[in-house]
């Protein structure tokens, strides 16, 4: 039996897809706030506005025009969210250098949170999959993958267009396939249980 991998609509990966909208626009108003707060500053870095305006302006307009940014254009997805990092952990360090902690430490948490959400976009921007092979099987997921041996497995269902595994902890990960499976796929997926589970 070769290993076998196939594609699941993941509850996890589906709703990060849903808020990642939000999420840009977000960043985009704090950081036309974080722009404007320059004003009050002492030393007005003209340089320094404009980028952040022109920025926050291009995020919002790629908000409005893509409905599902991060299935529609992964790697613009990917690339506005590096930006957004990067500007919100310069916007913390200068605030911090210039003493203001309150506004530093927030604006370093929100930096933390972007760069915790990029990685998981990058993983959410690969297929969801449940992989099987000889050693167990890999469920896709965030933060990370999951991986049970088969001496952890109790029980699989499959059928053509979803499948059920329910493991030793009583833990049971339902999921609804991209795709139906070809009637060899199903049979290997029954393969592996019976050679590892002893039913079909």
């Amino acid at each position: 039996m070769n290993a076998l991998a196939i594609s699941i609509v993941h509850p996890a990966y589906e709703n990060l897809k849903k808020v990642g909208r939000l999420l840009h626009l977000v960043a985009a108003l704090l950081i036309i706030v974080n722009a404007f707060n320059q004003f009050h500053q002492p030393k007005f870095n003209h340089l320094y506005f404009w980028c952040q305006l022109i920025i926050a302006l291009d995020i919002a307009v790629i908000v409005f025009t893509s409905r599902n940014i991060l299935l529609e254009l992964p790697k613009v997805n990917l690339a506005f969210r590096l930006i957004e990092c990067v500007i919100f952990t310069g916007a913390a360090s200068m605030l911090l250098l210039q003493e203001n902690w309150v506004l530093g430490i927030f604006l370093t948490l929100i930096a933390a949170c972007y760069f915790y959400i990029f990685y998981c976009e990058r993983k959410a921007a690969l297929v969801e999959m449940v992989a099987f092979n000889h050693i167990g099987i890999t469920i896709s997921g965030l933060p990370s993958s999951r991986f049970f041996l088969w001496a952890n497995i109790n029980h699989i269902d499959a059928g053509y267009d979803r499948i059920t595994i329910e493991t030793s902890t009583s833990k049971i990960y339902h999921f609804t396939l991209r795709r139906n499976l070809q009637f060899e796929e199903l049979d290997r997926i029954h393969d592996f249980c019976r050679h590892y589970l002893g039913h079909a």
